[in-house]
């Protein structure tokens, strides 16, 4: 057994190396920062890197080395959406190379014994976006003055940081070494500084100490609320420290670009990083790609302006519904459309929810044969041929053929087209009695008459309900469609209020064993199938509702021995456990997965896969594909 791991320069088992870069190579300056060097703002580039810089080797990751330059345009459906820049741009840690493995990214390398301490290595002479440099300082001020402050972190620390309920011990070995350590494994840690949303334990403390109380007068504090609108000291620090949505663009970061333009705002702009800590085997600094111009648009008519030319990346804002059009766009503007595979378990998935507050329903949701029957029901093929065009896989909502994980009989679960077995376990049910028009009824005597709500965000979901409709009245059960906005949907199922709901299947349908199960298990408040079994263990108790059904409850056990073990084995043990229980129970109806993302670019712009796996988590949508490794050619 392998019980401690050493990443040093993203190698396993190496040393600390020297670079194979000189600094006379380094010194090879963008001219978008001709400017700045000019006036002396900024340090030659080999005074701006670290002095191990991380090198991106292009050639040896099947990409091109580029030149710097350019602007890239891209559509957002909200001013909010300013935050896909902090995923795209995957600055992290440790982050996913291609292959799903961790390696050390803003970290020079890291060591970990039996994922219970952690040791984490600073690259000398690392600095943020200000030019202040990046030190042990800034673990100490985020632990020391964050964390571990009451007014900034109430609930007493993400979950990730206290898995068993108590905090790590948190150390400074030397000017460039931090170490966390706990009594007991915590497997989580390490992938939730890889995520695309990633675990904060550090920050620009230089920065961040003018808006915290123990370093700031009260006066010039006051007025930095009234400045800011805020009535709290703790809110005004949590709104300037936001790295996950930079909305402040005076925050120090550690991106490969970050904002200049503060909300509200109809375009955003994001520039270079003159510090960043990437570059490749030719001692050219990352990113390639001067500025990022993010375009406010109603999320309605992305795909429209996308195919329109007024976009040279766009991912998020268009589905697989709009490839044609997208495609056809290539005729008229210089763009290219490529088809990647979506990572989620389900592309489309119904949600039963049970924690309704109908107790009838919720009754029925509770028994797997129901479940079961509602899935049974139904015609994959057909959504797959009308919604997909054929091109996606009829699947119960589990991980994908890419997994390591995945078996057969997890995708194969209840998914079969057996209406006359469908029928047979609503009758076992006790659901036999049907009125005049062959609807089912419930034992209180109502029409047997399913609502299924739908944030309206997409038409592939009114299409496939369109279908389900017809499958289910086959088997004597009624569909009916709602829709609300998400906000308002996601209040109503933690009401109760919710019977039913489309959305989308596992977030991650790629996982490795050392990733978190914590998806198959009521973890969370947003699992619209289990919303308020989620919040109690979100809450640790204090708020939503225990699990009262033995197979729920049985997840969440083997979720937290998947905590508690250091062992490879065991933990993959787990995982097929929960895959195989999730699947069973059918406690959410997977229909297709396997589906395929439009991804529209300039055909000017090299180093953009032609294939990938796209996905929130944990592909951080283009993050692990380092878009700071994207560049304009002219063609």
């Amino acid at each position: 057994m392998v019980t401690r791991r050493r990443f040093l320069g993203g190698m396993v088992g190496a040393a600390i190396a020297p670079s194979v870069v000189k600094a006379a190579d380094r010194d090879i300056e963008p001219d978008f920062l001709r400017d700045l060097l000019r006036a002396g703002r900024i340090p030659s580039m080999v005074d701006r890197l670290p002095t191990h810089p991380r090198i991106i080797n292009m050639k040896n990751a099947g990409l091109q080395p580029g030149t710097y330059g350019g602007t890239v345009r891209t559509l957002i459906g909200s001013a909010k959406d300013i935050r896909y820049m902090t995923v795209y741009g995957y600055s992290r840690l440790v982050g996913y190379d291609t292959k799903l493995q961790l390696q050390p990214d803003i970290l020079m390398g890291f060591t970990s014994e039996k994922d219970s301490v952690f040791t984490f290595h600073l690259r000398e002479g690392h600095r943020w976006s200000d030019g202040t440099p990046f030190t042990v300082d800034d673990f100490r001020y985020w632990w020391e003055d964050v964390i571990l402050n009451k007014e900034l972190t109430p609930g007493g620390g993400a979950l990730e940081l206290r898995p068993h309920g108590d905090l790590p011990r948190f150390e400074v070995l030397d000017p460039l070494t931090v170490r966390y350590t706990w009594d007991r494994p915590n497997p989580n840690f390490m992938p939730a500084l890889a995520g695309p949303l990633p675990l904060m334990i550090f920050g620009p403390g230089h920065y961040l100490k003018q808006f915290h109380k123990k370093y700031q007068d009260d006066f010039r504090m006051s007025a930095l609320m009234k400045q800011n609108r805020v009535k709290k000291w703790a809110d005004l620090h949590i709104k300037m420290s936001r790295a996950s949505r930079p909305e402040n663009p005076d925050l120090p970061t550690l991106d490969p670009w970050f904002n200049t333009t503060p909300p509200p705002a109809e375009q955003f702009v994001f520039v270079r990083n003159p510090f960043f800590h990437r570059i490749d085997e030719n001692g050219v600094q990352l990113p390639y790609v001067d500025r990022f111009i993010l375009n406010v648009s109603s999320s309605s008519i992305i795909a429209a302006k996308a195919g329109a030319g007024e976009s040279d990346l766009q991912a998020t804002g268009i589905d697989f519904n709009d490839y044609t059009f997208l495609k056809d766009a290539e005729n008229r503007f210089p763009v290219n459309v490529s088809l990647w595979r979506q990572v989620r378990g389900s592309r489309v998935a119904l949600l039963p929810n049970l924690n309704c507050a109908d107790d009838v329903w919720r009754g029925l949701f509770h028994e797997t044969r129901f479940r079961r029957a509602l899935s049974l029901a139904i015609d994959r093929h057909e959504i797959n041929m009308v919604a997909f065009y054929g091109l996606g896989k009829a699947s119960a909502d589990t991980v994908l053929p890419e997994s390591p994980l995945f078996r057969s009989e997890y995708a194969d679960a209840f998914i079969a087209h057996d209406p006359d077995q469908a029928n047979k376990l609503l009758d076992e049910l006790g659901l036999g009695n049907r009125d005049s028009e062959g609807i089912r009824l419930l034992p209180d005597g109502r029409r047997a008459e399913i609502t299924v709500e739908t944030p309206g965000e997409s038409n592939l979901d009114t299409d496939v309900l369109e279908l389900v409709r017809d499958h289910w009245r086959e088997v004597g059960l009624a569909l009916y469609t709602r829709t609300s906005q998400r906000d308002v949907f996601h209040n109503r199922a933690m009401s109760g209020t919710i019977m039913m709901s489309i959305w989308f299947g596992i977030e991650n349908g790629v996982a490795t064993a050392d990733m978190s199960p914590r998806q198959l298990a009521p973890t969370l408040d947003d699992q619209l199938q289990w919303p308020l079994w989620g919040m109690y263990y979100l809450s640790a108790g204090q708020a939503g509702r225990a699990p009262d059904l033995p197979e729920a409850k049985q997840l969440v056990d083997l979720l937290n021995q998947w905590g508690e073990t250091a062992r490879f084995e065991e933990r993959e043990a787990i995982w097929h456990q929960m895959l195989s229980l999730y699947t069973q129970q059918v406690f959410s109806i997977g229909l297709i997965n396997s589906t395929l993302q439009p991804i529209l670019k300039s055909a000017k712009l090299q180093n953009v896969p032609a294939r990938g796996l796209y996905g929130f988590d944990p592909t951080s949508y283009l993050g692990i594909y380092m878009p700071d490794s994207f560049w304009f050619k002219e063609v």
